[in-house]
């Protein structure tokens, strides 16, 4: 439930439900459901730097397809903690905000690093992985801005890179991508001036989305 005025730490309306969050789970939860009967759904909707220009939906609904229900859980766990910690501290708008411009970083990421005439120009990749290491970013932000030990998190990102890059049929790429956005817009969140919270981060979140996408372009 949100209390009617109140703000978060941040700035944003103060919320205690973490509603955005379980929403996401359920959505990634229901579409991994359709794709074990309805496999041209992944065909449709992952990410494919050959087809991404002509078919830019695939920038963001990739990261509601999962591979497997390993990949499924692990993102979804890291979901729910990270969000559970986050949204409360952001309000809901600027969480689904570093949440979806995450995704669509991890996946410019991987257009950008890709060539045609390559095996990585026709790879599919499907995950919610990008937008996930938006919220580790995220989540080392707001530790930094309230002065609070950033060890723990910095470790977790450790581990995970290195799993990213020695492990088979990972994109280091997406993840890499998510990591970079989500800490540039949370840190446009994080440190806009007390007073000009609002403008600042709407701005700033226009900003980075027009950025995102006239480098797809």
């Amino acid at each position: 439930s949100s209390r009617r005025g109140a703000r978060s730490l941040l700035g944003g309306r103060a919320v205690t439900d973490a509603l955005v969050t379980k929403i996401l789970v359920v959505a990634c939860v229901a579409v991994y459901l359709i794709q074990l009967t309805h496999q041209p759904l992944e065909n449709r909707f992952a990410f494919v730097p050959a087809a991404a220009i002509s078919e830019p939906w695939r920038f963001v609904t990739t990261a509601f397809l999962h591979a497997n229900y390993m990949h499924l859980g692990f993102n979804m766990w890291a979901l729910w903690v990270l969000g559970g910690a986050l949204e409360p501290v952001l309000g809901r708008w600027r969480f689904t905000c570093v949440y979806l411009l995450s995704a669509l970083g991890g996946s410019t990421m991987i257009y950008w690093l890709s060539w045609p005439d390559t095996e990585s120009w026709l790879t599919l990749t499907v995950g919610a992985s990008g937008a996930v290491f938006g919220l580790f970013s995220a989540m080392f932000i707001v530790q930094r801005r309230f002065g609070r030990d950033t060890s723990g998190i910095v470790a977790l990102v450790a581990v995970n890179a290195v799993i990213s890059f020695l492990g088979a049929n990972i994109s280091w790429q997406g993840h890499l991508g998510g990591l970079l956005v989500g800490g540039i817009v949370s840190a446009i969140y994080a440190w806009a001036p007390r007073g000009k919270r609002q403008a600042v981060g709407i701005a700033g979140t226009i900003a980075v989305a027009v950025a995102l996408v006239g480098l797809d372009l």
